[in-house]
């Protein structure tokens, strides 16, 4: 995907912030701004933060739905279906930022130590078992890759080692992250 300019990422960060609004509110959810990249299938993470702090993260790397719809599914259960975090409530929407992530498609990895720590998000998948970390991640809580990958497995609820199972898919991935 070509990167976004600034202001189509501005637009796609309002639509965004209106859908939440119109669920706290209990209202319809608002139209998405008419760009190309709305209408396309696309991927995509909606994470809320408070005060700097992860409030609800959703998201998924594989696009099968228009990139419009998928912001506004990922949004809604950011913000009320996350199971780390109660559902926001409408007062602590003011306090909440908005960031997005655009995901490139997922490459499989021939070995583990693939990975730019600093570019990459991590995905783990064995059979219908998968977990995610965004690029960043890894490095804001200074793991090694082994310690990423082991975090991973547990995240999804897989046994210590098996993303060393020549059964568990490994893949990186890139992504345009952009914030209000």
């Amino acid at each position: 995907m070509a990167k976004l300019t600034l202001d189509e990422q501005r637009k796609i960060l309002g639509y965004v912030r209106g859908v939440l609004s119109a669920a706290c509110a209990g209202g319809r959810d608002p139209e998405a701004p008419e760009l190309p990249v709305l209408a396309a299938p696309g991927a995509c993470f909606v994470t809320l933060r408070e005060n700097g702090n992860v409030r609800g993260c959703i998201g998924s790397v594989e696009a099968f739905e228009p990139l419009a719809d998928n912001l506004r599914r990922n949004a809604e259960n950011a913000a009320f279906s996350d199971p780390a975090f109660p559902p926001l409530e409408a007062d602590e929407l003011a306090f909440t930022t908005v960031e997005v992530a655009l995901p490139s498609p997922p490459r499989r990895l021939a070995a583990p130590e693939e990975p730019d720590l600093e570019r990459d998000g991590l995905l783990i998948v064995l059979g219908t078992r998968r977990a995610v970390f965004l690029p960043g991640t890894v490095a804001e809580q200074r793991w090694t890759l082994p310690e990423a990958w082991e975090q991973l497995a547990l995240k999804v609820g897989l046994p210590p080692g098996a993303w060393r199972d020549p059964a568990t898919g490994l893949y990186a991935f890139e992504c345009e992250i952009f914030a209000e």
